[in-house]
């Protein structure tokens, strides 16, 4: 994944694609492939507004969640294809990447982080 264009320095650890999404390593996976667009991954998450209001977790479900990447926002389906098994990383999805700045009833706006964890995929 190619990374942005010099401007403003990102905090140490932090990247940011050409889309604008950013992303940071919390924990290294196993070496081996990444989902692809098409993939179901399994995973553990928790989702918070710009604020940190958490607004979706998957630990306090207690259970991982299961999600096809084409089903999902488009920030997940760039950033988990970043990943492999294991692996654990922070992601601040601008808002064009999520639900938008006005999204449906439920739906967050702006802004998102989400920790999220990446046990499992398959094609």
């Amino acid at each position: 994944m190619k990374e942005a264009k010099p401007g403003i320095p990102l905090p140490p650890g932090v990247q940011k694609t050409y889309s604008g999404l950013k992303h940071k390593l919390l924990r290294p996976g196993k070496i081996g492939p990444s989902p692809n667009s098409l993939s179901t991954v399994t995973v553990h998450y928790e989702g918070k507004t710009k604020d940190g209001k958490i607004f979706d977790s998957s630990y306090k479900r207690g259970k991982p969640a299961e999600f096809s990447l084409d089903q999902v926002i488009q920030g997940w389906t760039e950033g988990l294809q970043l990943m492999t098994k294991g692996e654990k990383r922070r992601f601040w999805i601008p808002a064009n990447l999520a639900y938008g700045e006005n999204p449906q009833i439920g739906q967050p706006g702006g802004e998102l982080t989400f920790e999220i964890e990446l046990l499992d995929f398959h094609q």
